[in-house]
């Protein structure tokens, strides 16, 4: 006992006591500066820094969530959610109706993830998606309806764009040819206009009887994709309806407007915006000269993407 009391320190025990306080009270001055450093971020960005503010219909396009811009369900088809794009899942045909989602400058500004290049099932899907094996063999390419170089930005997107839900039969020729240089042209002209509400997917129908694979997947002779550009000042639609197959005509031969690709897959793409009237006006109408294509793309399809395997 004498040993223990020569050697403790009521000095001592103060001040480590006090040394503790310390710390406690630095840990708490650090969270509230950070907390103030927060707000006064957010308060900036959403006052001064914000360009909307000077914009109220820019602003209004903001408020706007994913399922504005989504088109219709088709009865017994399943709406898909994932973190980038959304889906209608064809059970009967085995892969999806469409497939839409956002693409936009700062996406395909960003650094570039590496390719996913793994093709997996969907298990969001109740009834179970097609799966890897069904293509193998069958001389049909796994044809992406939301490209992989659309969702290079993330590592999740680049993950989930190669979830067999996303795919659909198409022809090599196709796939590698007309396909390719459309999607490339999206992507110049999500670039010019900021961003853009893509819409893709095959015309499917009960006459469509050539199937593919152990879940019999469905061969499109058809596909569609459909562009709107729904920011002020310029609004403006495009859309495409291409043969699955190798083709060596010029893009520009098969643009048609919104309302066409409506009246032949029967779906309503963007019933769920308000400004209806504004909306027919962009579908029953396309000005080529508002979308520029790139001639050079076309050369390089008919010399090199169409005879690539």
């Amino acid at each position: 006992m004498a040993k223990f009391r020569s050697n403790y320190s009521p000095h001592s025990r103060g001040s480590n006591s006090f040394l503790v306080r310390l710390i406690i009270y630095g840990i708490v001055l650090v969270l509230l500066l950070l907390y103030v450093a927060r707000y006064f971020k957010n308060f900036v960005g959403s006052e001064e820094g914000n360009p909307l503010q000077a914009n109220p219909s820019e602003m209004q396009d903001t408020s706007r969530t994913r399922a504005d811009y989504l088109p219709t369900l088709s009865p017994s088809h399943e709406l898909i959610h994932h973190t980038f794009y959304s889906l209608s899942y064809a059970e009967r045909h085995e892969q999806a109706e469409w497939v839409a989602y956002e693409l936009t400058v700062e996406q395909l500004n960003a650094a570039k993830h590496d390719r996913y290049d793994y093709f997996s099932p969907d298990i969001k899907i109740k009834s179970r998606s097609a799966i890897h094996r069904d293509y193998t063999g069958s001389g049909y390419s796994r044809g992406h309806l939301a490209p992989a170089a659309d969702m290079a930005f993330d590592a999740v997107a680049a993950r989930e764009c190669f979830f067999m839900s996303n795919i659909s039969p198409q022809v090599k020729a196709f796939n590698n040819g007309i396909w390719r240089e459309l999607e490339e042209n999206v992507r110049d002209w999500a670039r010019k206009n900021k961003k853009l509400w893509v819409v893709s997917g095959p015309v499917l129908s009960d006459d469509l009887i050539y199937k593919i694979g152990a879940n019999r997947v469905t061969v499109p002779r058809l596909f569609y994709k459909v562009i709107l550009d729904y920011t002020a000042p310029e609004k403006k639609g495009i859309a495409f309806l291409i043969p699955n197959e190798r083709s060596d005509l010029p893009l520009e031969n098969y643009i048609v407007s919104i309302d066409s690709i409506e009246n032949v897959t029967s779906i309503n793409f963007f019933a769920a915006l308000p400004e209806q009237t504004e909306i027919e006006v962009i579908e029953n109408n396309v000005d080529k000269k508002a979308w520029t294509i790139q001639t050079d793309r076309y050369s390089l399809r008919k010399t090199k993407w169409n005879n690539q395997e």
